[in-house]
């Protein structure tokens, strides 16, 4: 039975809020564990179904998982592998379970990983990760909707990425790890999980450097190098924005814990100039409020260090209210504003052109039932919805629990009125009393 979030919006969120592990990070991190012959613990680890996924992946290739949910940790035994294989059912499920094809490479010399396909909010090809594994050596044929890799062994190269892909970078950090010589990613993406993967790396006894800039180098190991390791992931940027964009919509006042500020410096900005108020009160924590309305900026997505296109759906969903007229530019994927058409139903005043959007603010949004398209888009009508007049039912919410941990229980420690419920229960019996 399918599950909704219904929601009473016009509350200004006020308290103190934690952010998790990174979503994108932990799963990277599990990928690469695959390439240790002895066990990893990994610390920080999100409860989302996306995780869940990577683990039946890895446990599909023979690696022993134990997943704590109450100490948030996973331990990976990755001594023996003995399955090359990553199937459809899985991959299919998430699109980040295509990391394992460069892990696989380089520790068993050979990997059958399904295609993903495309995705909601635009098609993501993996032919940049393709190029740069032949670039090091491997034999790679597609067929039958998989990608079968093989090499007696791989050797480091020079690998030029015509985009700075996140998941090209990644993949090809993870092959060259066991590879012979070294190898150089030029254009290589800069994202601060790519610095946890190379952190992670390093840990575990491989020589990654360079990263968080567009140039990573790798020198190859032998795998009598690397041992086991324990490890904290990074905290999630794109939680501790939406959160952000939550209490500035809202005009309340909140504390965000357990964050690395400097990964948010772009939004933060981005944030102040539209008129809220963020301080730093301790190394990991921000302060952030907003008394008035907001004003209308641009925005461009752009990779990191620029505007993150994660966080694109939650900075319209925060000019539709604004003052004046903002213009957003989605320059990484064509499908990424899902969310338009949710808005709309919701009183704002969108125009898209392509790749734009256009949006002058109006003076207030009404609740109504919304469906999410997936997992960002359908974050920012949660946030739309705590904004507005009124009731409202956002459906499809698994794209949701893809992302975020714990949403509504955290939503409801800042007093959000915020309620999970099965989606047949009709809303004019949802009582006051279920949002206490």
């Amino acid at each position: 039975m399918s599950e909704i979030f219904s929601i009473r919006g016009g509350t200004a969120l006020k308290g103190e809020v934690r952010i998790g592990g990174a979503k994108n990070s932990v799963l990277k991190l599990m990928a690469a564990s695959i390439l240790v012959p002895a066990p990893v613990k990994i610390y920080n680890v999100p409860d989302l179904t996306d995780v869940e996924i990577m683990i039946e992946v890895i446990r599909q290739l023979g690696v022993k998982v134990d997943y704590d949910k109450q100490e948030r940790s996973v331990s990976i035994d990755a001594t023996e592998v003995t399955e090359v294989t990553a199937k459809y059912e899985l991959v299919s499920k998430m699109r980040a379970s295509f990391i394992v094809l460069g892990a696989l490479v380089s520790r068993c010399r050979e990997a059958v990983v399904a295609l993903p396909g495309g995705c909601a909010i635009g098609e993501r090809r993996v032919d940049f990760h393709i190029r740069g594994l032949e670039a090091l050596g491997a034999k790679i044929k597609i067929e039958n909707g998989y990608v079968h890799a093989k090499v007696p062994k791989l050797t480091g190269g020079d690998v030029y990425l015509d985009i700075p892909s996140v998941g090209a970078t990644e993949n090809i950090m993870l092959a060259a790890v066991l590879a012979d010589g070294s190898t150089h990613i030029q254009n290589a993406a800069q994202e601060p999980e790519i610095v946890d993967l190379a952190n992670f790396l390093n840990s575990v006894g491989a020589d990654v450097t360079g990263a968080g800039t567009s140039e990573i180098t790798i020198n190859g190991v032998s795998p009598d190098k690397l041992h086991s390791i324990e490890y904290t992931t990074i905290p999630d940027r794109i939680e501790a924005g939406t959160f952000m964009s939550m209490i500035v919509g809202t005009r309340g006042k909140a504390i965000i814990r357990d964050i690395y500020p400097a990964h948010l410096t772009f939004y933060t900005n981005k944030l102040i100039r539209m008129g809220a108020n963020i301080k730093l009160i301790e190394p990991t924590s921000l302060e952030v409020s907003c008394r008035n309305r907001l004003n209308s900026i641009n925005f461009v997505t752009q990779p990191y260090p620029g505007f993150p296109t994660d966080l694109q759906s939650m900075a319209m969903a925060l000019l539709v209210v604004s003052n004046g007229v903002g213009i957003i530019t989605e320059s990484l994927y064509e499908n990424r504003f899902m969310q338009v058409p949710e808005l709309r139903r919701m009183g704002a005043d969108i125009h898209q052109d392509r790749n734009h959007a256009i949006i002058k603010g109006v003076k207030k949004l009404s609740g109504t039932t919304l469906l999410a398209s997936d997992l960002r888009a359908g974050a920012s009508l949660v946030v739309a919805g705590l904004m507005a007049d009124g009731n409202s039912i956002v459906k499809n919410i698994y794209h949701i629990d893809r992302g975020y941990e714990n949403f509504e229980n955290k939503i409801r420690l800042l007093g959000g009125k915020i309620e999970r419920l099965q989606e047949e229960t009709p809303v004019e019996e949802i009582r006051n009393e279920s949002y206490i």
